[in-house]
């Protein structure tokens, strides 16, 4: 799985992109709202995880997770 961090601009929040291995999108949020889209894919046991990752991880880049 891959997390990508997303800046936005102007009225448009920030914005995280969670990606499968073939890049297909799982989950699409905003950084302040993450939690009904990681329960939508499934993934809302390690919200505290991604979330503390996202913190961590600049704008722009792919960081790849093993869950």
């Amino acid at each position: 799985m891959y997390l990508i961090k997303v800046k936005g601009v102007a009225k448009i929040p920030d914005y995280v992109q969670l990606r499968d291995d073939k890049f297909t999108l799982l989950a699409y949020f905003r950084v302040d709202r993450p939690e009904k889209s990681l329960d939508k894919a499934g993934l809302a046991d390690k919200t505290d995880y991604i979330m503390n990752i996202v913190k961590e991880l600049p704008f722009g880049q792919i960081l790849k997770l093993d869950l």
